[in-house]
């Protein structure tokens, strides 16, 4: 399971909203924590209202700071700021994966501005694209970011792909190691959810397009059972169910019926922002949920 968690800050609450996540990732899977900064060239001592570092004298103290005050005794913290300033924090990130080497990113992906937004997007979108490390998204929504975290439940969306185990397999590892119930999804379209050349086959010939989802249908039920009687059989507490509609919305709802804590869901991370964020159903139901989104990148040819 994870073993070092890389969580990048910029100085703002809304960053430091990841940090109860952090610390129990850290305490429950005996994880190292790395807090990091990149320096930003000529940045703004504030956005917006939120304080932003500006430099390597203000970004150390910060970072020793919070690893004094957010972290239980227990858990292992070191700080990084990559002193060279740079234009492109995303990249700057991207390239530390090499050079710190952590098996998992905890971040905030959502900000009050258009400029907030962009640059967390951009930094989600170039981590994932890397295809190196998985990474945990989460949304804080206003100014009462929760001050505690704990996993109980986890969702695993899975499209039966063998190509896409990576997430199931990250998920039935997170939900042993924290004890926690496993809920598998996966979502069949309707014919009125289908899209693309499907949805225009869908109207030309609608008979032999239901009976092609009915199809997916049954096999996707047979593929979940095949996955219950494995997690079960290695001691985790795991039920399933398939789902008719949009993948995106259906994980979405799903989701919250089930109070999942952490939605666990591989992703080819598509390269390029426009394919990123217009075609991924990751970045769709990041778009609407209101829980962390932990992506597990999978090959591109998978």
């Amino acid at each position: 399971m994870f073993k070092h968690i890389l969580v990048p800050l910029d100085g703002s609450n809304l960053a430091e909203s990841v940090l109860p996540a952090a610390d129990y990732l850290g305490r429950v899977l005996g994880a190292k924590i790395t807090l990091i900064h990149i320096v930003e060239r000529d940045a703004s001592p504030s956005v917006h209202g939120e304080r932003h570092l500006t430099s390597v004298e203000e970004a150390e103290p910060y970072l020793e700071d919070i690893a004094r005050r957010s972290f239980s005794s227990e858990v292992s913290v070191e700080i990084h700021v990559h002193k060279a300033a740079t234009s492109d924090v995303a990249r700057g990130i991207v390239e530390h994966q090499h050079e710190l080497t952590p098996d998992l990113i905890v971040m905030c992906t959502h900000g009050r501005s258009d400029v907030r937004d962009l640059l967390f997007g951009r930094i989600a979108q170039q981590v994932v694209a890397s295809g190196r490390t998985p990474v945990m998204l989460m949304r804080p929504e206003g100014k009462a970011y929760k001050k505690t975290f704990s996993c109980r439940t986890l969702l695993a969306p899975t499209d039966g792909a063998p190509g896409h185990e990576p997430g199931l397999n990250v998920a039935f590892g997170l939900a042993r190691a924290t004890n926690s119930r496993l809920h598998l999804l996966s979502a069949v379209r309707t014919l009125g959810t289908l899209a693309g050349r499907h949805a225009t086959t869908g109207r030309f010939m609608p008979g032999t397009t239901q009976a092609v989802l009915e199809l997916a249908q049954n096999e996707l039920e047979s593929y979940l059972q095949r996955q219950i009687s494995l997690f079960q059989a290695q001691g985790v507490s795991v039920s399933a169910e398939v789902r008719r509609g949009d993948p995106a919305s259906v994980i979405v709802d799903t989701a919250a019926a089930c109070e999942a804590d952490i939605i666990v869901l591989a992703s080819h991370g598509k390269a390029g922002m426009e394919a990123f964020w217009a075609h991924s159903v990751a970045a769709r139901v990041l778009a609407k949920a209101r829980r962390p989104l932990l992506l597990v990148p999978v090959k591109k040819n998978e």
